[in-house]
């Protein structure tokens, strides 16, 4: 799902509308999602306050910052995909985006379910967009594993308490070395809003 923060990029080159990712993309998947994936999905609508912890493996340095996030839901498709908006901004930063300015404070990131794949507008580390295998955990967890460039990025997502928390663990490696940690608590504020149309 996402992130919430992306690295910083040419807003060019991030809009929804990318070859191969608007929604009648010619080469896009056909699989129908089953109907455990979409209510895992569904569960996750809404605002939630996100507190990460990042480790950066390369200097060994921990640093905090405090986001909002909000995902939203798109209105029905002719295709069938599903479509979300995820929409961050910070509440308490700590100073984290003067210490690590490749990332955004704040933007928003388009994406579509298509059978068993997440489609992003733009990537977790780039602006290019990017596609996740979704794998199902259980009935509360998900893993999401993308590869783009020379980018391995493995996140996993659980929901906790009758979907009034999200833990999330986020795993980084760049040419098979592990370079960044994330550990996510997250806690809703609100719950799911009306479809975008």
């Amino acid at each position: 799902m996402t992130t919430g923060i992306t690295a910083s990029t040419d807003p060019s080159t991030t809009g929804s509308t990318q070859a191969g990712l608007t929604r009648g993309a010619p080469e896009r998947s056909r699989i129908r999602l089953d109907t455990s994936l979409r209510r895992w999905f569904a569960r996750n609508l809404g605002l939630w306050r996100s507190r990460r912890t990042y480790f950066f493996t390369e200097d060994d340095e921990v640093l905090r910052v405090d986001m909002l996030l909000r995902i939203e839901i798109h209105g029905p498709s002719a295709d069938g995909d599903e479509g979300y908006r995820f929409t961050w901004w910070p509440e308490q930063d700590h100073r984290f985006f003067e210490r690590k300015p490749r990332f955004r404070a704040e933007g928003t990131m388009e994406a579509w379910l298509c059978g068993h794949q997440l489609r992003r507008s733009c990537g977790y580390l780039a602006g290019a967009p990017t596609v996740s295998q979704v794998r199902q955990i259980d009935e509360h967890s998900m893993a999401f594993h993308s590869h783009y460039e020379d980018w391995e990025i493995l996140e996993q997502i659980r929901l906790v308490d009758q979907d009034r928390y999200r833990s999330r663990s986020i795993h980084t490696w760049r040419h098979g070395a592990l370079e960044l940690a994330e550990i996510h608590h997250e806690i809703r504020l609100e719950g799911a809003g009306e479809p975008i149309v």
